[in-house]
This record gives C-alpha cells, sequence and structure tokens, in this order.
C-alpha cells in the first residue's frame, strides 16, 4: 500500500470487521455527565472514571446542582481520577457557567465548549461528537500513536494527526472510526508491549 488513502481504506476495512459496533467506554447520561466524565479522564483510565462517576452523580447530576456543591467535597469524590484538585476546581467553575450563561445546557460549539475551565480541544471534540453526534475527530494518545504507527499521519502534534485524519477519511465516518480506532488500539495495538505480529493491522502495514 503505497499511498495514505490505500492504507486509510484497509484501516477502515480491518476496523470494521474486529470493531463492528463500537460504544464509548465511559458511562454518561446526557452531554452534561458525559463533559464531566471525560474531563476527569484526563491522565486516568475510563475504567476508574466509571467507578467515581456514579458516586458523584448520585450528588449532582446538573450543572445547578453541581455549582451547589464545596469543590473540596468534589474533589474528595473524584480522587481515585488523579489531579484532583485542578479537576475539581474546573468542575465547580465550569458548571456555575452553565448555570448562569447557559441555562444549565451544554454548548455545541467549539468556541463555547473550549472556553469552559478544563475543556480543551480534545475534550470537545469528544463531547460534540459522543454527546451530540457532531462530526469531530477528537485525537488521543490511542489515535496519536494508532495514525503514525499506520502511516496515516507523520504529524508530531494533535492539531496535525487530526487534520491528516480529517483529510483521509470522509466526514460522515469520523465519529465511528474515533470509537474503534480507541478500542481497537486498547486490545490489539497497545502503547507497552506492543508486538507488531500480534496486530492485524499492523501486520499487513509494516
Amino acid at each position: 500500500m503505497s499511498t495514505r488513502r490505500e492504507r486509510a481504506f484497509f484501516v477502515q476495512t480491518l476496523l470494521d470487521q474486529y470493531i463492528p459496533d463500537p460504544k464509548p467506554s465511559l458511562v454518561f447520561s446526557d452531554s452534561y455527565t458525559l463533559l464531566i466524565a471525560v474531563l476527569l479522564s484526563a491522565q486516568s483510565v475510563d475504567a476508574r472514571v466509571n467507578t467515581v462517576t456514579p458516586i458523584l452523580f448520585a450528588e449532582a447530576k446538573t450543572p445547578q446542582d453541581m455549582a451547589r456543591l464545596d469543590v473540596e467535597h468534589i474533589q474528595k469524590i473524584i480522587r481515585p481520577c488523579g489531579l484532583s484538585q485542578k479537576k475539581a476546581q474546573a468542575i465547580s467553575a465550569l458548571s456555575k457557567i452553565l448555570a448562569d450563561k447557559y441555562h444549565g445546557l451544554v454548548p455545541k460549539t467549539y468556541e463555547e465548549l473550549e472556553a469552559l475551565p478544563g475543556v480543551g480541544h480534545k475534550t470537545a471534540a469528544v463531547v460534540l461528537s459522543q454527546g451530540f453526534e457532531i462530526p469531530a475527530m477528537p485525537v488521543d494518545t490511542h489515535i496519536y500513536r494508532c495514525a503514525r504507527r499506520w502511516g496515516l499521519s507523520r504529524g508530531n502534534n494533535v492539531n496535525v494527526i487530526e487534520r491528516d485524519l480529517k483529510t483521509l477519511f470522509p466526514q460522515r465516518f469520523w465519529n465511528r472510526l474515533h470509537l474503534q480506532i480507541i478500542l481497537f488500539a486498547r486490545k490489539y495495538c497497545p502503547a507497552k508491549g506492543h508486538n507488531p505480529a500480534l496486530c492485524p493491522i499492523c501486520t499487513e502495514l509494516d
């Protein structure tokens, strides 16, 4: 496969074969609980986040309710996710903004989302794609790693990787591919102990 587009077609074909029905790993019930879960997942793992969010959302499942909680209380609940002080402050602050400025609703644009405390481009992209089904291509560490390993991009930062993937794949597939690559990477193309011979995609592309 000499061109990136040929590689992209091959990758998408195998992803459809190995991950035919991709589902988000994080547990959420609406765009707000998704936003909080994604924020908590930074430098943590989804499984750990999923043990914390039921406890947090049992006390506050809306921006209005979350804004009433003390930051210290939020921090105590989310401590297992790491960076608890910084995350608790962001959760409290963004919840107050959503309650006051957006009537408790999560906005649907990159500009508005990225203006919220603790919300970067990747978090905004995940919320748009999974919360609102707006086409996006969030680039996390799994997607960054695989895009380079599979020869889909030579980018050395997430912005270039995102641009290259959006160019290679039709927009209608972005949300699905985002989940497929993450789930495939965890199972077949991990960061540590990676053996190309055990990865169905790396085996064919090397």
